[in-house]
């Protein structure tokens, strides 16, 4: 299944430790998970800044980063998304 998310972030959340400086650029891992039902703006996702399995592990809280929605999806059976 082929799926298109629309996200917004607050750059201004992002822990600057956890940035990854790579050969072209920096780079920030992310954790996005899609739900079940929407919300009063119509977003259906959240993205997170990725975990170690260490902080999983200590229950540590995740650094909420922004928003978002699944705008399109091939997934013929999926009839209930809002758009």
């Amino acid at each position: 299944m082929a799926t298109i998310l629309s996200a917004s972030l607050n750059v201004a959340k992002i822990d600057q430790t956890k940035l990854i400086d790579g050969r072209t650029g920096k780079f920030l891992n992310v954790t996005i998970t899609i739900n079940d039902e929407v919300d009063k703006f119509g977003n259906n996702a959240s993205i997170f800044e990725s975990q170690s399995k260490e902080e999983r592990e200590a229950k540590t809280p995740k650094n909420y980063l922004g928003n978002g929605k699944v705008i399109w999806t091939s997934d013929k059976k999926n009839n209930d998304l809002p758009f």
